[in-house]
């Protein structure tokens, strides 16, 4: 018959043994909780762009971090292969960008850090400490370093992020132990960051979608003959260094704009028989800006043989909200052109009354060369004469004046925006109706004829909140439904075009993640923690054992139990 007192003994070691492994587990599970269990904060951050031209990489070829943070403090000659460098924009120089963004020098990653006002959505009420001359050269900066960005290869991630008070702390205290010469590391601990992202993929077939609509004149009675056409067109789309934050509140906000308001402003003259002109007014919002303007191209290349050479001439609306101090005409075809002439001195003309400047620029273009700077350029390749007025004064390189993230809604001038749209409408009405040369005024203020502000701030307020790098808008993404029904509430007959992008570039996305920051303690800090707290629960344990139980069942609980004996029968 079993002892019950070796039954009893036995369950009371093996609860005794229970609660030990229970409290060690706990212990292990509390010093996990050390190192993960800190998180100081979490935001979203905006990945460098990611792309190819005929094969060849740029931007960003990594998305994930994993490593220590440093900041610009860091110590000349460190080894930076496995930190994240967390850099505001004013704080970079050019020994920076010179070795880590051209020539390519390891690094973990970079988090730059954006002032608030480059934030779209806020740079109209965000109160920050810089007055416009520092904003103005914070954005010189950012704009020369998109460009450095775009057209480098980059082995590491870079994110932009924004300046607030939680990232303000965090990097004041690196910088703290940076200055004191204690670097984040595994050993010595520090802010670990943290963006959990698969590999970025391609781009399926990225679209580009073009938007047409007329305003058809009025024929004689009984003719017969096709009526001239008057083109309008602005590209939409935009490109920056960061998906995500393109905006491009200038270009192309400002064409599109002035666009959509001067459909606005004919579309009122075109619904009264009395007042229909004799041209048909055709209004093209295209897209593939950034790329040689391949969606215009495209957009063009669909006209049939007629149309086209129904075409007077087209007038390309570009950075329009940048022109306080002038707008300029650029054109292909030679001054002494007839209708360059003619576009010329009717622009000038009304200029003159608005007291604005307007010079006129002549670039030939090169039909061996694929590169095209300016959208008028791809009417004058099918001979079509066409002009882009800017307020840019010279033809921009490949993917610059895009749109990037220093292209936002704090650098628009409204005021520009309206008075370029008076230019334009009041000269092509006057051409129209055949009034040039006269002093006549058409869209008078305050008659029903007004350039109307609330309108064009209205749309200058929704282009500086909406990204639209063309890869990334879907067919039936909610801006350009918004963009054909607003036209379609002006002119007739508006419809899409859908393409594929020119197959040189290719796109990547991961455009957005999320940064998580932990506050992490050193190795040496955790064993000497395990140490401590291992000691206190052994010693709480023998503890227990002694008063409850004796000496002598705390000595039993470590000896090897005896062998069993087997009986043999």
């Amino acid at each position: 018959m079993a002892d019950p007192g070796n039954n009893t003994h036995s369950d009371q070691r093996q609860h005794v043994f229970a609660s030990f492994y229970s409290i060690i587990t706990l212990a292990f599970i509390l010093l996990a909780c050390v190192e993960l269990g800190d998180a100081s904060t979490v935001v979203d951050v905006y990945r460098l762009i990611q792309y190819d031209i005929s094969g060849a990489p740029f931007g960003s070829r990594v998305a994930s971090i994993n490593h220590h943070a440093a900041s610009s403090l860091f110590a000349p000659g460190s080894d930076l292969s496995r930190t994240v460098l967390v850099l505001p924009l004013r704080e970079l120089n050019q020994t920076f960008i010179r070795e880590y963004i051209e020539q390519g020098k390891p690094l973990g990653g970079l988090l730059l850090l954006l002032p608030q006002f480059f934030r779209s959505e806020d740079s109209q009420t965000v109160v920050g400490h810089a007055d416009n001359s520092d904003k103005e050269k914070m954005k010189r900066l950012l704009a020369d370093l998109e460009q450095k960005l775009i057209h480098s290869t980059i082995q590491y991630p870079v994110y932009f992020a924004f300046e607030d008070e939680d990232l303000d702390k965090v990097l004041a205290d690196i910088k703290k132990n940076d200055a004191a010469g204690q670097p984040a590391t595994a050993t010595t601990g520090g802010y670990k960051l943290i963006v959990s992202s698969p590999a970025p993929k391609k781009l399926a077939s990225p679209t580009i979608t073009n938007i047409q609509g007329w305003l058809p004149g009025s024929k004689a009675d009984g003719s017969s003959n096709q009526l001239p056409t008057i083109a309008i067109v602005a590209s939409y789309d935009t490109f920056g260094a960061a998906p995500a934050l393109s905006v491009g509140s200038d270009s192309n906000g400002g064409g599109v704009v002035a666009l959509l308001e001067i459909a606005r402003l004919f579309s009122i003259l075109y619904s009264n028989p009395n007042t229909r002109g004799k041209y048909n007014i055709l209004f093209g919002l295209t897209s593939g800006g950034p790329y040689n303007y391949n969606g215009t191209q495209k957009w063009l290349r669909s006209f049939d043989q007629r149309l086209r050479e129904s075409i007077d001439y087209a007038i390309c609306l570009n950075s329009l909200g940048s022109g306080d101090s002038g707008l300029w005409v650029h054109v292909s075809k030679p001054p002494e052109n007839a209708y360059v002439k003619q576009i010329f001195e009717g622009l000038s003309k009304v200029a003159d009354e608005l007291s604005l400047k307007v010079g006129l620029k002549h670039k030939k273009i090169n039909v061996s060369n694929s590169r095209v700077a300016w959208e008028h350029e791809q009417f004058s390749r099918l001979r079509v004469t066409a002009a882009t007025l800017s307020g840019l004064s010279v033809a921009p390189e490949l993917l610059e004046n895009t749109g990037g993230i220093s292209d936002n809604r704090e650098f628009v001038s409204e005021a520009a925006v309206i008075r370029s749209v008076k230019l334009v409408a009041e000269s092509l009405a006057r051409h129209i109706y055949g009034q040039e040369g006269k002093n006549v005024d058409i869209f008078v203020d305050n008659s029903s004829l007004a350039v109307n502000p609330s309108y064009i701030r209205s749309w200058l307020d929704l282009l500086s909140r909406t990204p639209r790098v063309a890869p990334f808008l879907s067919k039936d993404d909610a801006f350009i439904t918004a963009l054909k029904k607003e036209l379609a509430d002006h002119v007739a007959e508006v419809n899409l075009q859908h393409d594929v992008i020119d197959g040189m570039f290719t796109f990547y996305d991961s455009a957005i993640n999320t940064l998580q920051i932990y506050q992490v303690a050193s190795v040496t800090f955790d064993l000497l923690l395990l140490l401590v707290l291992g000691s206190y629960l052994i010693t709480l344990f023998s503890f227990l054992v002694i008063t409850t139980r004796g000496l002598d069942d705390l000595i039993s609980l470590f000896r090897r139990p005896p062998p069993r004996k087997i009986k043999v029968v």
